[in-house]
């Protein structure tokens, strides 16, 4: 028993740890908005926007970054409270699990959030990650080869259950969806 709740003090210990790191990162990015000692009722409440967010070093050369910070803010716009903000770290953390990870890629990819990922949202995929490098009618190759691929019962989207089917399969989808800070 007494090692039980050693463990279960290290575990406190390192996840009070971890909070406070978190907690100063989030502060370091609008410390004027941003209490020093935050309450229950701030953590939700103080909202950092989403630009200063988007400048993040660990953020601002991905593509995603705008998506990334509407996907994870309650309200959609991209503002995130220390709570939004500590729940995108923890799904892009190393130790999340496979299926978090897959529900927040699909969340990102699914840019009408309609609960799918179409034709338009692979569009708009393609366009984000190579800064318009390729030709319309490259993304469109690229989109049709993906939905023939990808969607198995041929209704022009793509599920989540598919979705899920084709990402599993990619080996480095858990080693590239990590954020550090």
């Amino acid at each position: 028993m007494t090692s039980f709740l050693k463990g279960l003090h290290v575990f406190h210990t390192q996840r009070d740890i971890t909070v406070r790191r978190v907690h100063k990162r989030f502060r370091e990015l609008r410390p004027d908005l941003v209490p020093r000692q935050m309450t229950e009722g701030e953590a939700s409440t103080v909202r950092v926007p989403r630009d200063c967010i988007e400048k993040m070093p660990e953020l601002r050369e991905n593509p995603f970054r705008r998506r990334i910070c509407e996907a994870f803010s309650r309200d959609g716009q991209g503002d995130l409270s220390f709570e939004d903000f500590l729940d995108a770290l923890s799904v892009f953390s190393e130790q999340a699990p496979r299926d978090i990870k897959v529900f927040y890629a699909f969340k990102i990819y699914d840019f009408d959030e309609d609960g799918f990922i179409g034709r338009n949202d692979l569009l708009a995929c393609l366009t984000t990650m190579t800064r318009n490098e390729l030709s319309p009618e490259e993304h469109q190759q690229i989109a049709d080869k993906v939905m023939e691929e990808a969607d198995v019962d041929g209704d022009g989207k793509l599920s989540f259950l598919e979705f899920e089917h084709v990402i599993l399969r990619a080996p480095d989808f858990l080693s590239t969806f990590h954020i550090r800070i």
